[in-house]
């Protein structure tokens, strides 16, 4: 049944001219041949394994190769270009609005295997001084990002197995802590406190061990092969979540499982839902939106491969789905965000094969944003979209203060004005106000870029001083930073 606030939404919306505010419900028979069964998510899978053995065998991935950022100032986006190796258009990134301060490979990082995935980042509350962690395929190397924009190395954590390496391995923050999870098998999650990198003198980087006093915490029960696709974390009521792991026949069918981070050096698992089948990434927090009946509860927004579901999850030990709404041209709901995280009345999402698929409006290649009012939990509608402008693949994004930040794979890092939703929820006045291409080898493709699964995987867009850490899969870290001109 429709409440009271949907049909306020629905009216404002008409009243604007945005009547075309859409809710779609799942295709179940779909649902169960190509996404629970598995399917499509192995298709995505090997066409990204082919991809990355192909690069690998071109040398792509050896990343000593690239040259090193020798600037001691930043290098300014001047005329749509930045180039640190002037003349060389392999180190000529477009850009915009984006200056860059430092570039370091990922063998300057620690990494001997040199292929990038997840990061995140910490602020000391207590000195300023800001930190990163960069996830590798054969570990997460820590650095600190300087006053001046620059990436001092200060060590690493090996990833917890050996038997086994993976590409995918993701990075959320709690507290001065990160908890990083892994596709590899037997890797868990590992709880590393960011305050010891306060101590490490730069000449001498630290090697971590993965066992106490070095490594926090550690959590695998709940994971049946204690692997996970992707993890996050809920800082105000101290847990965390893993999703997307393996098999999907479990007892949570690889959908969401929470862990206690009261005290992140014994994390104890608190229950989980497989109702949705497979989630692919999520968002959880209070929720302090505009449907009433939710407020104070804890609500999570998952990206399931071919919805957005909305889950309460207040009661870990019952978890309830509260909606599951798809779209025009979902073929792999990704991942989201909400714009504002205290008033959750709008959500933007991204679908990772819409545009390999040449579905719904991503048919040509140029990657969608969709946006969603969620200001009926129980009602989303998925009001409007934004079209990139260059061809490509989204990936990542996060929100900060009315802004998007997306890592989009070869088109790099683009810096998308959300501020015009509340007012225009069809997304026809969000602008691109900046961007940085981190991969310049496909520039000259037809629209700009390569529908392809290569570059930007990652960034931290959410350090005080502005700094900006992206994290490509191919050569290592950069530190960009917005002009003032992309703020107007």
């Amino acid at each position: 049944m429709m409440g009271p606030s949907t049909k306020l939404a629905l009216a404002a919306l008409a009243l604007l001219g945005f009547a075309s505010a859409k809710e779609m419900k799942v295709n179940m028979k779909l649902k169960a041949e190509l996404y629970d069964s598995g399917v499509r998510h192995e298709q995505i899978m090997a066409l990204k394994n082919q991809i990355w053995s192909e690069l690998d065998q071109q040398g792509v991935y050896d990343s000593t190769q690239y040259a090193k950022f020798k600037k001691a100032d930043k290098v300014a986006c001047t005329n749509g270009i930045a180039a640190y190796v002037p003349g060389n258009p392999k180190y000529t990134f477009r850009c915009k609005n984006l200056d860059l301060y430092d570039f370091k490979t990922h063998a300057e990082l620690g990494s001997t295997r040199g292929q990038g995935a997840g990061s995140w980042g910490w602020a000391s509350p207590t000195s300023g001084r800001e930190f990163v962690a960069i996830a590798q395929n054969d570990g997460t190397s820590f650095s600190e990002v300087t006053k001046d924009g620059k990436l001092v190395y200060l060590g690493r954590l090996p990833q917890y197995t050996t038997a086994n390496a993976s590409l995918w391995r993701e990075i959320k923050g709690y507290k001065s802590y990160i908890v990083i999870g892994s596709e590899a098998v037997d890797h868990g999650v590992q709880i590393f406190d960011l305050k010891k990198l306060e101590e490490i003198d730069p000449k001498s980087p630290k090697v971590f061990k993965n066992e106490k006093p070095d490594l926090d915490g550690y959590w695998t029960e709940g994971l049946p092969v204690g692997r996970s696709h992707n993890v996050a974390t809920n800082e105000e009521m101290n847990y965390g979540i893993a999703v997307g792991f393996a098999p999907r026949n479990g007892t949570y069918r690889a959908g969401l499982v929470f862990f206690d981070l009261t005290d992140p050096s014994n994390p104890k698992t608190l229950g989980g839902t497989g109702e949705d089948g497979y989630v692919h990434d999520v968002q959880c927090l209070v929720y302090r939106g505009p449907d009433t009946k939710y407020v104070g509860k804890e609500v999570c927004y998952g990206y399931d491969e071919d919805s957005l579901t909305i889950f309460d999850v207040t009661d870990k030990q019952k978890i309830k789905v509260i909606s599951n709404t798809t779209y025009e041209g979902a073929s792999y709901t990704h991942q989201g965000w909400v714009l504002d995280p205290k008033w959750q009345q709008f959500l933007i999402t991204d679908d990772e094969y819409d545009e390999v698929d040449e579905a719904g409006l991503a048919k040509d290649g140029y990657p969608i944003s969709y946006i969603w009012d969620i200001s009926s939990l129980e009602s989303p509608k998925q009001t409007g979209h934004y079209k990139a402008l260059r061809r490509g693949i989204d990936h990542n994004q996060f929100v900060r203060d009315g802004y998007t930040y997306q890592s989009n794979y070869a088109l790099g890092i683009s810096v998308l004005d959300l501020r015009s939703v509340p007012s225009d929820p069809t997304g026809k006045g969000i602008k691109e106000v900046a961007y940085f291409d981190t991969y310049p080898e496909d520039d000259m493709e037809p629209g700009g870029g390569n529908v392809t699964f290569t570059g930007t995987w990652s960034h931290y867009p959410f350090l005080p001083s502005g700094f900006i850490v992206i994290n490509t899969m191919d050569r290592g870290a950069f530190v960009v930073k917005r002009t003032a001109e992309s703020f107007l």
